[in-house]
C-alpha cells in the first residue's frame, strides 16, 4: 500500500498537501521577514533581547566581514557554539556571504574535530571560549585561517592573535556585497551524522532543502501557528539539525520569538518557562522525562506550552500520557533524519492522533515500507520493512562521499535504515534501526517493543535495551535501566514484570541499574555508548 494515497484523506481542505517552495535563499527569508516585522522580537537570550532589524545588521555585519577575511562563496564555515545569540548571527552571516554552514557539535573531542574540519575543509571557525583550546591544539592540523571567539560572559583573555566575535562583527565596517546563490544547486548546511555507523558523513543541504522543510512545517501547523506571537523555547542545540529547523528557522519564517538556552538544565528550564512564557516547546523525550518527574512543574506555570513537538527519539507512550496529563500541552510525536533536513513525518494536529506512531508524511513527501532483503518490493500493511522517503527536503548526498550517497539516495527516495511499519491510514511506526536488531535463537526482537513496557513500569524513569552476546542464543536481551527517585525495583522485580507483559523470548536476561544513562547533548539516548562498554568488558 502506496502511503502517498493513504495519508491524504487525513489532511483537510486548508492544508495542502503538496506545498511550492520559491527560489529563495536562507538569508533572502530573513530579509523579507525583517522588512515587514523589524520592531518584533527575534531572539531571546538570559532577559537580553534582540530585534529582528538588529538581528538583520549583525548578520550583515558578520558576512562583511567573513568578506573581508577571504571567505568567498562556497567556502566553509564552521560553528561551534552552544545556543546563544552569536550562533544565529554566524549562521545567516555566514550564508549570506554564500558560505556553507559546518555544524560541529561542541562535545566532540579533538580527534573528531580535526576530522570534520579536514573532511570540510573548513577556513573559518567560531567557537565558544571554553572550547578554544580544544580547537587551538588541532588547528595546525587543519586549513583553518580565522578562529573567531565567543565569550558569553566577560573575560581578561584576548585570545590572541585569534579574533573575539564582538570584534570581528566591526571588521567589515557594514560594507557586505550581496552574493547570488542558487537555492536548488547551492549547498547551505554540511551537517554531520553521528558516525555511529563508521566515519561522521557530511549531509549535504540545500538551500531549498532547508525552506522546502521549514514550509512543509509552517504548512503542517499553520492552524496552530500565530505568526509573530509565539514564543519558541529552544533548547534543542541549533548545531543539531532538529534544533537547526524545527526551533531557529521556522521562528524566523514566522516572525516569532526563539528564547535561547545553551543546555538543558532543568530548573533554569523551569524557571525560563516561568518568566517567559514559551508557547512552543520541541523537545526530546529525555526532557519531557524530566519535567514530568519534577514534584511541582506545575507551579512553574508550564501550561502556558501549547505544542510540544517531539523528535531525534522514540516517544514511549506511558512518558506521553504522563507529561499531557500534568502540563495540558499536546505532544507531537514526529520523526526526521539528518538527511532530510530533517523532518519528514509527524503526528497531525489536525486530525487524528496515534501516540506510539511517527504519524503521517509531511506536505509534498512521498514514503513507503519496502522489504529489508532487496530494498526493491513495497511490502503490506502492518509487515516490517525499511522505510524510504521522497520529497524536496531530502539532501544532495553525502560530501566527497558518492558511494555513500548512491547507496542511501537510490532512484530518488533516500534509503532511511531504520525498520517501521505502516498501517492502512498511512501512519508509520518506527521500530528500530537495522543495525539495532537483536537475533536471538532465531526470533528478531525489536528493543522499542520491550522498552515501551519498561516505561510502563511504575518505578522506572529511563530505560534502554540492548542485545548481549549468549553462546546459546547467539545474543540475549539486557535492559539497562534509571529508576524515579524514592523508587525502588529489583532485577527479578523487573524480569517478573516483562514476564506478564512480553512474549518469552523478549524478556530481559540481565537488567542493570544506573544513576544516569549516556547521552548525546540534544538528549538521546546512545545506546550505542552502551554497546561499546560491553565490548570493552
Amino acid at each position: 500500500m502506496s502511503a502517498k494515497k493513504a495519508w491524504l484523506a487525513h489532511y483537510p481542505e486548508s492544508i495542502a498537501t503538496e506545498v511550492n517552495i520559491p527560489s529563495k535563499s536562507m538569508p533572502e527569508i530573513l530579509q523579507e521577514v525583517t522588512a515587514m516585522y523589524p520592531h518584533n522580537i527575534a531572539l531571546s537570550f538570559y532577559g537580553r533581547k534582540m530585534t529582528y532589524g538588529e538581528l538583520q545588521k549583525a548578520v550583515y555585519g558578520f558576512a562583511a566581514s567573513l568578506q573581508k577575511n577571504g571567505v568567498q562563496k562556497g567556502d566553509r564555515v564552521a560553528i561551534m557554539l552552544p545556543n546563544c545569540p552569536q550562533y544565529v548571527i554566524a549562521y545567516y552571516g555566514a550564508l549570506a556571504a554564500g558560505a556553507i554552514v559546518t555544524q560541529v557539535n561542541p562535545m566532540l573531542v579533538e580527534r573528531e574535530i580535526e576530522h570534520i574540519l579536514n573532511d570540510s575543509g573548513a577556513e573559518a571557525l567560531v567557537v565558544f571560549d571554553a572550547l578554544y583550546p580544544r580547537v587551538k591544539s588541532v588547528q595546525g592540523n587543519t586549513k583553518m585561517k580565522n578562529l573567531i571567539v565567543v565569550s558569553l560572559q566577560p573575560t581578561e583573555s584576548e585570545f590572541s592573535p585569534d579574533k573575539k566575535f564582538d570584534a570581528f562583527l566591526q571588521e567589515g565596517k557594514g560594507q557586505f556585497s550581496p552574493v547570488n546563490i542558487e537555492p536548488e544547486h547551492d549547498i547551505a548546511v554540511l551537517q554531520y551524522t553521528g558516525g555511529t555507523t563508521g566515519r561522521s558523513k557530511g549531509a549535504m543541504l540545500t538551500h531549498r532543502n532547508i525552506l522546502a522543510n521549514v514550509i512543509q512545517s509552517y504548512e503542517f501547523f499553520k492552524e496552530r501557528t500565530k505568526i509573530g506571537q509565539e514564543k519558541y523555547l529552544t533548547v534543542i542545540p541549533l548545531f543539531h539539525v532538529f534544533g537547526m529547523t524545527a526551533c531557529m528557522n521556522f521562528a524566523i519564517y514566522t516572525a516569532n520569538e526563539s528564547i535561547l538556552l545553551p543546555r538543558f538544565d532543568l530548573e533554569e528550564v523551569l524557571n525560563t518557562i516561568k518568566n517567559e512564557q514559551p508557547t512552543v516547546f520541541p523537545g526530546v523525550p529525555t526532557m519531557y522525562v524530566a519535567i514530568t518527574n519534577h514534584p511541582r512543574a506545575e507551579e512553574y506555570g508550564i501550561d502556558s506550552i501549547e505544542t510540544c513537538n517531539s523528535g531525534s527519539a522514540p516517544m514511549p507512550v506511558e512518558l506521553l500520557r504522563d507529561f499531557e496529563r500534568k502540563t495540558g500541552a499536546k505532544i507531537l510525536e514526529g520523526y526526521g533524519l539528518s538527511e532530510a533536513s530533517p523532518v519528514t513525518h509527524c503526528n497531525p494536529p489536525f486530525s487524528e492522533r496515534k501516540p506510539g506512531s511517527v504519524g503521517i508524511g509531511y506536505p509534498s513527501t512521498e514514503y513507503k515500507v519496502v522489504d529489508l532483503a532487496t530494498g526493491s518490493k513495497e511490502v503490506p500493511a502492518g509487515e516490517l520493512g525499511e522505510v524510504i522517503i521522497k520529497g524536496p527536503q531530502i539532501m544532495k548526498g553525502y560530501w566527497n562521499m558518492p558511494e555513500e550517497t548512491a547507496n542511501t539516495l537510490r532512484d530518488g527516495w533516500l534509503y532511511t535504515g531504520d525498520i517501521a511499519r505502516m498501517d492502512e491510514d498511512g501512519f508509520l511506526y518506527i521500530v528500530d534501526r537495522k543495525k539495532d536488531l537483536i537475533i536471538a535463537s532465531g526470533y528478531n526482537i525489536y528493543p522499542r517493543d520491550i522498552e515501551e513496557v519498561l516505561y510502563e513500569h511504575p518505578a522506572v524513569q529511563e530505560a534502554v535495551v540492548i542485545g548481549v552476546p549468549d553462546a546459546y542464543r547467539g545474543e540475549t536481551v539486557k535492559a539497562v535501566l534509571v529508576l524515579k527517585a524514592g523508587k525502588t525495583a529489583s532485577e527479578e522485580d523487573i524480569i517478573s514484570y516483562c514476564k506478564q507483559n512480553l512474549a518469552a523470548y523478549k524478556v530481559p536476561a540481565v537488567v542493570d541499574f544506573r544513576d544516569e544513562l549516556p547521552k548525546t547533548n540534544v538528549g538521546k539516548i546512545l545506546r550505542r555508548a552502551l554497546r561499546e562498554e560491553l565490548r570493552k568488558n
